[in-house]
């Protein structure tokens, strides 16, 4: 990968850990906040189409199909991460879904979209896919242990965190191909694409929110700065992927934006006290290993 599509992924981490660190801090209000945000990243975002090329394809049609699929992915993406969130830890939860996605996505983009990584670029692959899930299992072990009586039910119940984890990795990848194929396919802008999946979303949330509906307001008013650092970074974590997926492999990329893992597992060490914190950072040691594989 060339120096700069490494710096788009790395910035694209950076923001994407910051916007589930929001999120993760309301995710109990849930569908009044994802509507919300929605509503800030279309409007936040529409502002800046113009100067960044407009729809960046004369294919109105293949924009609009790439754009309606691509939000039902995401829309179907926030709502599992935001079950997660309100069912178990934030590290927990984020290490499974990023563990998760990045494994699918590159499976799929080798055998569906023909990317063929070096042995090298595969070993960094692999080294971040071990980190993350290393990260997974640490937040595991550093549950309190169940009491006595319901040993047995804990042993039988999958933990709810890395349920939802597992569905939104499996969100992750579909929509992380679909829309590698779209922006490359229909030569999409990547500001627009995301600005369409936006507004599509508000609708899609909208016929969600049913009796939640009053609670907007009150939402708005009690977590407005919440809001607009959602609608600003989230977007453009996606915005700076789909730039990088126009420069290098999805197979690539893909893995590379899981360095959001690291600072979301230390945000959890350090603030939320989620526990381990030497062992986070020997696994997250790991991720940044395969990082520099992956760069090289």
């Amino acid at each position: 990968m060339s120096l700069l599509a490494v710096t788009i992924v790395l910035a694209a981490a950076v923001c994407h850990a910051a916007w589930n660190i929001v999120a993760h801090g309301v995710s109990r209000i849930g569908m009044p906040f994802l509507w919300w945000g929605a509503v800030a990243s279309t409007v936040l975002w529409a502002v800046v189409v113009p100067f960044t090329g407009g729809l960046g394809t004369d294919d109105l049609a293949g924009f609009a199909i790439g754009v309606v699929v691509s939000a039902v992915l995401h829309y179907v993406y926030m709502l599992v991460l935001q079950r997660g969130y309100a069912s178990g830890r934030l590290s927990t939860v984020y290490a499974t879904a990023r563990g998760t996605g990045p494994t699918i996505s590159v499976i799929i983009a080798v055998l569906l979209l023909g990317e063929r990584p070096s042995l090298l670029a595969l070993l960094g692959v692999a080294a971040i896919v071990v980190g993350v899930v290393a990260i997974g299992f640490v937040d595991r072990g550093s549950d309190p242990a169940p009491i006595a009586v319901d040993v047995r039910a804990t042993r039988r119940r999958i933990d709810p965190a890395v349920a939802f984890g597992l569905l939104t990795g499996v969100a992750i990848a579909a929509y992380t191909i679909w829309d590698a194929h779209a922006v490359r396919t229909w030569g999409a802008s990547p500001v627009a694409f995301m600005v369409g999946c936006t507004a599509v979303e508000v609708v899609l949330f909208s016929g969600s929110l049913g009796r939640r509906a009053r609670e907007l307001p009150t939402v708005l008013r009690a977590h407005w700065p919440r809001i607009l650092a959602f609608g600003v970074l989230s977007p453009m974590s996606y915005i700076l992927v789909l730039v990088a997926i126009t420069m290098a492999p999805v197979a690539l990329v893909a893995p590379m934006r899981e360095v959001s893992v690291i600072l979301v597992s230390l945000f959890g060490a350090l603030l939320l006290r989620e526990g381990r914190p030497v062992r986070r950072i020997a696994a997250a040691t790991v991720v940044v290993i395969g990082v520099a594989l992956l760069a090289g």
